[in-house]
């Protein structure tokens, strides 16, 4: 019994501690989010931006304006472990 006030203790310390050490903070969760930036819809052309190529070589999207297709292919969790 005695050890479990002890462990409660020191429990309420830390908690106490990380409090005023500034380790929890509300504060991101009251910071305003940036608005959404403008959707496009269906349809809509898509905005210029450059991005690299498999050899690193910074590739446009107006590179391609003219041709018949364009296919982008994102893949979100390459490289990534996950």
């Amino acid at each position: 019994m005695r050890g479990e006030n002890v462990f409660r203790r020191m429990v309420r310390l830390g908690l106490v501690l990380l409090l005023l050490s500034g380790g929890w903070s509300p504060q991101p969760l009251l910071q305003e989010r940036p608005a959404p930036s403008t959707h496009l819809k269906v349809g809509d052309p898509a905005p210029d931006f450059t991005l690299p190529d498999q050899n690193n070589r910074p590739v446009r999207l107006s590179d391609f304006r003219g041709k018949k297709n364009v296919v982008l292919a994102f893949y979100v969790l390459a490289f990534t472990g996950g």
